[in-house]
């Protein structure tokens, strides 16, 4: 296992998460997207979770590089799914296989625990069998596919869902 820490996030790490997201929906089916982002979006994206207290947890390595981050946001905007959120666990090329993901994930589950969400979504592409694999792991239970969700590559790619629900909160309220 390899050396790091735990921390959230801040502004100077965009270029270093800009790179790790655009590696991933370059050569990967992790995001159903095919063009690379650009700070400006990514600019958007941070001031969005911070206004909607959405942690972004970094694995930084000895000399601060970031290793991967995990964040997670809104399921869907309307009231009623307000103890529901959406995750999501990036860890750069050369870091992965280590273990990383796991910790990421477990780290944005406690964030989840604390901020009193009840249930968190992943939606995974079906052949990404590395992050099915890791959700199984964590308690994460498979709630069903959507074929043909998306086309990139060449192909037609299927969006798995999976659930995780929480403890949390002790008391919800309907307002």
């Amino acid at each position: 296992m390899m050396d790091f820490t735990l921390k959230q996030c801040e502004a100077e790490q965009l270029p270093e998460i800009l790179e790790i997201l655009n590696e991933a929906l370059l050569n990967t089916t992790a995001l159903y997207e095919y063009k690379p982002r650009t700070l400006d979006v990514m600019e958007t994206w941070f001031t969005k979770k911070k206004q909607g207290n959405y942690p972004i947890i970094g694995a930084f390595d000895t000399e601060n590089k970031l290793l991967g981050f995990a964040s997670f946001g809104p399921f869907r905007d309307w009231p009623a799914y307000k103890y529901s959120i959406e995750h999501s666990v990036y860890v750069r090329s050369d870091a992965r296989g280590k273990g990383l993901g796991r910790i990421l994930l477990q780290e944005i589950i406690n964030k989840a625990e604390e901020q009193n969400y009840h249930m968190i979504v992943a939606g995974i592409d079906t052949e990404n069998k590395g992050s099915i694999k890791l959700h199984e792991k964590e308690g994460f239970v498979f709630c069903g596919t959507i074929k043909h969700a998306g086309y990139k590559f060449g192909k037609w790619l299927d969006l798995s869902f999976y659930q995780l629900i929480l403890k949390s909160p002790a008391n919800p309220v309907e307002d």
